[in-house]
């Protein structure tokens, strides 16, 4: 039996330690490559004003279900404010993985600086608007001004509080659908005009955003209605329960639709196409056109919508493209600079 001295042992037994530290190393490090090695990914999710709750609650429920097949850990953060205001944002840097808004041209303006591609709108179900909204009123308890409809909004001394149309998607909306009131009964351009121009003269306040028109009626007490979307009359009234405003539908309105896109350019910079898609794709998932009806939006699922029978009134609702041409022609002959709405509340 050959001799083996104690310095030998110690070099033999230290040579097969590291050697299977080693393999340890490069075990790990390839089950890491084989399996799919868990990625911590972060997620900006730039928003309007009063998708605040909403996104809230949408994006643990995302996290979770992403988590379950991929085993990354998400997380997102939300950016929220009048939505062409927060398009104006990422157009100028901030680095949105995803946007979601509330009419196109917001979209649009991200195609025309090429952080996504000009048919970004072709890339999602139902031209991606996974759900849609409507103009309501909010009145105070007991309706004293007995508002009803778009013809009340007109009355003298009805004071209405409506969102800046030139920074707010909610406020064009509101504008649309006064004049698409008009226009669907048969009115001229000329009458749609004369009632806007009426509507603005009873208008206190232009807040820049949603948000902003709600606090002003329902935190500062002033105007007798506010005109905002039906998801956001829903929190007014569950947040007040005392004194609690009511929501009004009036028999006529303009259909919102709320499109949703991942930002090209930044999520390629980011590394997070495949999360940022999955989380638009959530929203059209029977998880996530129930959280949409909880909150208020109108989903696209019938399921869904048939859960909630009693939270989504019929209304007969007319779109943009039946009363202004479509939003880029409604930008430019509504709310471009000098447009009519410049017009309308200049004289006021």
């Amino acid at each position: 039996m050959p001799f083996t001295s104690p310095a030998t042992k110690f070099v033999s037994t230290g040579l097969h330690r590291r050697r299977a530290i080693t393999g340890f190393i490069l075990a790990v490090a390839l089950g890491g490559a084989v399996g799919g090695r868990a990625d911590a990914v972060k997620l900006l999710n730039v928003s309007y004003d009063v998708t605040r709750e909403f996104y809230q609650e949408i994006n643990p429920a995302f996290a979770a279900d992403w988590k379950s097949k991929t085993g990354d850990v998400v997380t997102i953060s939300q950016s929220h404010g009048g939505s062409s205001k927060q398009a104006q944002s990422v157009a100028s840097g901030l680095e949105a993985d995803v946007v979601t808004m509330n009419q196109p041209t917001d979209v649009d303006l991200l195609a025309t600086v090429r952080l996504l591609p000009a048919n970004w709108a072709s890339r999602l179900p139902n031209h991606s608007v996974p759900y849609t909204s409507t103009i309501v009123f909010v009145v105070r308890k007991g309706n004293p001004k007995h508002i009803k409809t778009w013809d009340d909004l007109v009355q003298p001394g009805i004071s209405v509080v409506i969102p800046n149309p030139k920074t707010s998607g909610n406020g064009r909306y509101s504008y649309l659908a006064a004049w698409g009131h008009v226009k669907k009964a048969g009115g001229t351009d000329q009458l749609a005009q004369d009632f806007l121009g009426k509507l603005f003269a009873n208008v206190p306040v232009l807040d820049t955003g949603g948000r902003g028109a709600t606090t002003t009626f329902a935190n500062h007490g002033i105007g007798d209605v506010l005109l905002t979307f039906e998801n956001e009359a829903a929190q007014i009234r569950n947040n007040f329960s005392e004194d609690a405003p009511e929501v009004v539908l009036p028999p006529d309105s303009i259909l919102a639709e709320n499109p949703v896109a991942w930002v090209d350019r930044n999520v390629e910079r980011h590394h997070t196409e495949a999360s940022a898609r999955a989380y638009l794709e959530f929203l059209y998932s029977e998880a996530g056109q129930e959280l949409a009806a909880k909150y208020y939006f109108r989903p696209k699922s019938a399921a869904a919508l048939a859960k909630y029978p009693d939270r989504f009134p019929a209304v007969s609702l007319f779109t943009v493209e039946e009363v202004a041409g479509g939003w880029k022609q409604a930008q430019s002959v509504h709310f471009a600079d000098g447009g009519i709405f410049d017009r309308i509340y200049q004289k006021n």
